[in-house]
């Protein structure tokens, strides 16, 4: 659905940020971009979202390219949920989510009945309805983050992009992202996530990307690209990606470990 070719961006000239990046996106692919601080995740996600405005390169959907179509046209092919939100203002959760169906607006018009039923849809399908009239700042992070997820649903884009969907969340409101990011996979949906832990490329994607230094520097399975020497390459620091059998379960994962110095 989604391919990148050659994408490049600077803020100044002679400091490129991105440089010849490269990728495909398909249906029901989740991937996941991992790498370091400052090294360019946001800013190529910002790139596809048209925020950026990139130096050079090609972004196509389904073979058209996008790089000149008009915000609202692009929001059709692609949403976006960001690490986390405030709102200036004390909106409802429910009206946070109906921002969402902007992108199917005309001017001036005002949500309709099918714009509602969409969103109460699509809550009811992530399972947060009951919270829909709880003030969205008031919320917890784990609460406020569903509530993103589903406002880029409601867009009815089949391509998802996700800067840190688990950032700041606790252990469980992380794994309940993760298996929400599965369930969308499964429904159709095509998701690019950045992330900080390469766990969760074991746990809910089908591809990675090690990104260094503005560049994809590998692209693969999780088992194929998340290994210890890439890991240790990508952070510059030891890490070892061992199989664990887990407890009480006839299931066999990977994790990935940092290798901590001793202390003196």
């Amino acid at each position: 659905m989604l391919k990148v070719k050659n994408l490049s961006f600077h803020y100044n000239k002679g400091r490129e940020i991105l440089s010849d990046v490269s990728f495909e996106l398909h249906k029901n692919d989740v991937s996941c971009l991992l790498g370091s601080n400052g090294t360019g995740k946001t800013t190529l996600l910002r790139c596809l979202l048209a925020l950026n405005k990139t130096t050079k390169g090609i972004i196509k959907i389904n073979g058209q390219d996008i790089s000149k179509e008009s915000p609202k046209k692009r929001a059709k092919y692609m949403a976006y949920v960001p690490q986390a939100s405030t709102m200036a203002f004390p909106y409802l959760a429910k009206e946070v989510v109906l921002m969402g169906r902007i992108a199917h607006l005309g001017p001036g018009a005002s949500p309709n009945n099918r714009d509602h039923k969409v969103c109460r849809e699509v809550l009811e399908n992530l399972g947060i309805y009951h919270l829909a009239e709880k003030v969205f700042n008031q919320m917890s992070g784990g609460e406020r983050q569903m509530f993103l997820v589903a406002r880029a649903m409601v867009q009815q884009a089949q391509i998802l992009v996700m800067d840190e969907p688990t950032a700041n969340l606790d252990y469980s409101n992380q794994v309940k992202i993760l298996q929400i990011i599965k369930q969308l996979s499964e429904e159709g949906y095509s998701i690019l996530m950045t992330s900080h832990f390469p766990d969760h490329a074991f746990l809910s994607c089908n591809k990675v990307m090690l990104m260094k230094g503005g560049k994809i520097i590998e692209i693969g399975k999780p088992e194929d690209a998340v290994t210890t020497q890439n890991l240790s390459n990508l952070y510059d620091t030891r890490v070892c990606v061992a199989d664990v059998e887990l407890c009480q379960e006839d299931i066999t994962t990977k994790v990935c470990v940092p290798i901590m110095k001793k202390a003196k």
